[in-house]
């Protein structure tokens, strides 16, 4: 009995150590396991430590709390596992705000409505971006909201340096809109770029309207413009028409002179002429010439109706009894 209890005792022993001895299948298996999950936690640990920096933005990488590079450039960058190295991501890209419609007032004392509006972005550059992080701590709207308080006070300090005249007039070549957007621009730019560490790209006018009373005033002075150069033209166009009716007038009076002098002239070679004729009829026939001036005397001085009783033998009738002399009487 007691050594049937021993040959059991030895074979379940034997047992046992049968089946707690490791056999190599087991070790293989935790060995895999073992490494899969070390490859896992490396998989972690890399993602842990890889940035991805898209293009328009920064990132800031920060190690217990104090930036220690900025990457602006797009692609993947090893940064330290958190929570040694923490990351800040700043949007880069351009963006825009507007002032809304504001009641400024001109130089010449008038009122304009005018909406300005600015774009500007964080520029790709360390500093800047550190900058815009302890200005704002990374928020864009509030930004936009301090750009835009600094864009109002720009376009009252502007306005004030410009005569409604230049900002709206029917004549553009007196309009000077872009100088006036330069003057926004240049009050505005070194100051928010110093400040919020912001870059300014573009400044300008969205739209400028005046006001009822502004627009009568605006109105009336250009109805007093049109008419003060209607005057203008029109006295202009009297004082040539004026010029030109004194060149006429001097002319016609240099043409008659010219016209009464050659007349004059013509009239007194035939009178010249005449006397020559005359003094040669009166050489050869004396009593000839007296007959003839006789009837041209009677030509002057009885007319068409004219009645006269004269004297047949009394000058000059009488050369009509008589005849020429040594003619004889008539039968």
């Amino acid at each position: 009995m007691h050594f049937h209890r021993h040959d059991h005792d030895h074979q379940h022993g034997a047992e046992h150590a049968a089946l707690d001895e490791p056999g190599p299948p087991r070790r293989s298996g935790a060995a895999l396991r073992l490494a899969l999950a070390a490859v896992v936690a490396g998989v972690f640990v890399v993602a842990a430590c890889l940035v991805l920096v898209d293009p328009g933005e920064g990132v800031v990488i920060t190690r217990f709390g104090k930036p220690v590079r900025v990457v602006t450039s797009p692609g993947l960058v090893w940064r330290l596992p958190p929570p040694v190295d923490t990351v800040t991501r700043v949007d880069l890209r351009l963006r825009t705000t507007s002032t809304g419609l504001q009641d400024v007032g001109t130089r010449d004392g008038l009122r304009i409505l005018v909406q300005a509006y600015a774009a500007w972005q964080v520029p790709a550059e360390g500093e800047r971006i550190a900058q815009f992080l302890r200005a704002v701590r990374n928020q864009p709207d509030e930004a936009a909201e301090q750009l835009r308080s600094f864009l109002r006070s720009a376009l009252e300090i502007a306005a004030s340096s410009f005569e409604l005249g230049a900002l709206v007039n029917t004549d553009p070549a007196k309009v000077r809109l872009a100088q006036f957007e330069a003057e926004l621009r240049g009050r505005l730019e070194a100051q928010v770029l110093s400040t919020y560490g912001v870059g300014l790209r573009q400044v300008g006018i969205e739209s400028l309207t005046l006001p009822a009373e502004t627009l009568a005033a605006t109105v009336a002075r250009m109805r007093a413009e049109r008419q003060t150069e209607a005057t203008q033209r029109m006295a202009e166009g009297d004082r040539i028409a004026a010029e030109v009716r004194a060149a006429a007038e001097r002319d016609g009076r240099v043409t008659v002179a010219h016209a009464r002098e050659e007349a004059a002239a013509v009239d007194a070679r035939a009178r010249v002429e005449a006397a020559g004729i005359t003094a040669r009829a009166y050489a050869e026939n004396p009593e000839l010439y007296v007959m003839l001036r006789s009837f041209d005397t009677l030509d002057a001085v009885v007319g068409q109706n004219a009645r006269l009783v004269l004297r047949t033998d009394a000058a000059p009738f009488r050369a009509l009894v008589d005849g020429p002399a040594g003619g004889g009487n008539p039968p």
